[in-house]
């Protein structure tokens, strides 16, 4: 009998889905999207949940929720408004594919998600995970999903092989997850996978003796629990330094809104450049005038923010600017904007941008404005 065969072997999965399932109904944290079958909720819940933390999401999650009640409440709404609410989460591309695909359940569905994981994969910002999270929880499909925990849950009760990202490795997964999933409660039953690997069977420290299936479990039972999965290689994060024009008007400062694509792709930001480290002011300025079509001067530096993203180190030069006339247009920007602070905390920004500002302002840009 090869692994493959034993691994999915009825007998085997049974003994997996039963402890896990009745482990799950003891002892699964009250987490707010955990009490709606509404497929609008719970599809919510799941976008917030990548890359962010559950402590994080909750609160995001009731004021989106408050703000955005329904799919078609989220279709008709300006994206502006969106990627505001979604401030300080990071990753708006997540936001930008939530309003999309709201608009798609609207436009092609009659405001009625989909129930299968095939027609929600139609959908923007859908892959494979997150079709199967929503048709599984909110609808009762029998739809795997492999995450990061459920990886690394599967990765150890069948001992699976390979570096996180290898085809074979995430084929076998997959697989695994799918013969799982079938049989009762298929949506608690993946909720049960991904809470196991978020609070038992842990990257490091994992509480083996908690465990509802060790006896099952391959790595356990050979003593490799530490060993699988192998630890992703990460590269090194790229360094970005962006020069930000402070330009104010009065009241006002100018506000610049990025194309959708790239980083901060259609979020507000004070308009930035790429320059290298050490650029000179007057040549930053000068890539900024370039940048917004005006001829802008050097008043000089404001200071710098640093912030840590995943993918990059990015160092921010805040320059305060001049120029003889306020432009209202620019080819690299999607849009330009005078606003006021209040104006501004209105708009979607980035928490790197927003700090950006927070320290323009505390340096007295603004008459009678403080950060």
């Amino acid at each position: 009998m090869t692994q493959e065969v034993f691994a999915l072997d009825a007998g085997r999965v049974a003994a997996i889905r039963a402890p896990l399932l009745a482990w799950y109904g003891r002892e699964k944290r009250d987490l707010p999207w955990r009490r709606t079958s509404d497929p609008y909720a719970i599809w919510l819940s799941e976008v917030m949940l990548q890359q962010t933390q559950v402590s994080t999401v909750i609160p995001y999650w009731e004021r989106f929720l408050a703000r955005f009640p329904s799919v078609r409440a989220l279709a008709a709404a300006p994206l502006d408004d969106v990627l505001a609410a979604w401030r300080g989460l990071g990753y708006y591309s997540r936001a930008r594919n939530l309003h999309r695909a709201a608009q798609e359940v609207v436009a092609n569905f009659g405001g009625r998600f989909p129930p299968t994981a095939k027609d929600l994969l139609t959908l923007p910002g859908f892959g494979r995970y997150t079709a199967g999270a929503v048709a599984s929880i909110a609808f009762g499909e029998e739809a795997p999903l492999v995450d990061g925990n459920v990886a690394r849950v599967l990765s150890r009760l069948f001992a699976v092989e390979g570096m996180p990202g290898d085809k074979a490795r995430e084929a076998r997964l997959w697989t695994l997850a799918g013969a799982l999933v079938k049989g009762e409660r298929p949506g608690d039953f993946n909720q049960a996978l991904m809470e196991h690997g978020a609070t038992v069977c842990r990257p490091e420290r994992p509480l083996c003796l908690l465990c509802p299936v060790r006896g099952a479990c391959l790595a356990y039972q050979t003593g490799r629990v530490s060993e699988l999965p192998p630890p992703k290689v990460r590269a090194p994060p790229k360094r970005l330094t962006l020069a930000l024009a402070v330009w104010p008007q009065g009241d006002t400062l100018l506000f610049a809104r990025r194309a959708e694509k790239g980083l901060f792709g259609g979020l507000w930001e004070l308009p930035a450049v790429e320059v290298e480290p050490g650029t000179p002011d007057e040549e930053a300025a000068q890539r900024l005038s370039e940048s917004l079509e005006v001829p802008l001067t050097a008043m000089g530096a404001l200071g710098t923010v640093k912030r840590q993203l995943t993918h990059r180190a990015l160092t921010l030069h805040l320059l305060r600017v001049t120029g003889p006339r306020r432009p209202s247009r620019a080819k690299a920007f999607h849009e330009l904007r005078w606003c006021t602070p209040a104006q501004a905390a209105e708009l979607g920004m980035s928490t790197a941008m927003q700090r950006a500002l927070d320290a323009a302002l505390a340096r007295g840009v603004l008459p009678n404005v403080a950060g």
